[in-house]
């Protein structure tokens, strides 16, 4: 029970700079006292405790402003970071490894008792503040969900999902979303970045393509006009043609935020 204890302190230290001490971490941090507190709720509600599971839990709730059923499975090293008003449903599962944010909903859209309703979380996910993960699905390792977002399908392992209802931006690597390189992991603070915004990856794409074309325009109506200013041949350049390039793809670039 201490080593795992070790362990949740241990991973708040590494995720968290403003964690400044491990006696700090244990007693003022209320994402680390929902976790404690959801073992004996769990371990009440496996156990056939179920009235005392769910008071465990609603006390808990009181002093933490976590409220994670007591049949909810949590794994090991699981960070709620500030995690004011996070909700997790009671068939729902979370991974070592995963950091929730604060106003987090792991809800279910399904009213069937005993059924799967709500979603299991991978290995070192990041939940970002205020997403919505609604469904018995599976959010896959290493994948990360934007802010706000409102998840209604299944999420590839290392894939990130973002908007209403959230776009799934598949990993770089194919692996993690998290890995700079496959021997340095690296973590994703609020679980995403500018490269993660798929509006501003599509509009760079179309600025990048407007800025070749006007390039390879201005190389024909140069070529013309070489070839117009030979002995015995016509002028066919009109006057206003785009010889030069004027298209300001930097400036655009810079708009868009990349």
């Amino acid at each position: 029970m201490f080593s795992r204890l070790r362990s949740d302190i241990q991973c708040i230290l590494d995720r968290d700079p403003a964690a400044r001490s491990r006696w700090e971490v244990l007693t003022l941090y209320p994402g680390l006292h929902a976790v404690v507190l959801h073992r004996l709720a769990h371990w009440c509600w496996g156990h056939g405790l179920k009235w005392f599971g769910r008071f465990v839990s609603q006390v808990s709730r009181w002093l933490t402003g976590i409220e994670i059923h007591p049949g909810a499975i949590v794994g090991e090293r699981v960070f709620f970071d500030h995690a004011m008003g996070v909700v997790v449903g009671e068939t729902a599962e979370i991974g070592d490894g995963c950091t929730i944010y604060q106003g987090v909903t792991l809800g279910g859209t399904s009213l069937y008792k005993g059924a799967k309703r709500h979603p299991t979380l991978g290995r070192n996910v990041v939940v970002s503040a205020g997403a919505k993960v609604l469904g018995g699905f599976v959010v896959g390792d290493g994948a990360k969900i934007g802010s706000n977002a409102v998840v209604i399908k299944p999420v590839p392992a290392g894939a990130t999902a973002v908007g209403i209802p959230a776009r799934i931006i598949p990993s770089k690597t194919g692996e993690s979303a998290d890995l700079a390189s496959p021997a340095a992991p690296k973590f994703s603070a609020y679980g995403i970045t500018l490269e993660d915004d798929p509006l501003s990856q599509a509009m760079k794409g179309l600025i990048d393509n407007a800025s070749s074309q006007e390039h390879q325009i201005a190389l024909l109506w140069k070529a013309i006009e070489a070839l117009s200013a030979q002995p015995g041949k016509k002028d066919c350049v009109p006057g206003d043609a785009a010889r030069d390039e004027c298209f300001e793809a930097e400036r655009l670039t810079q708009l868009v935020g990349k």
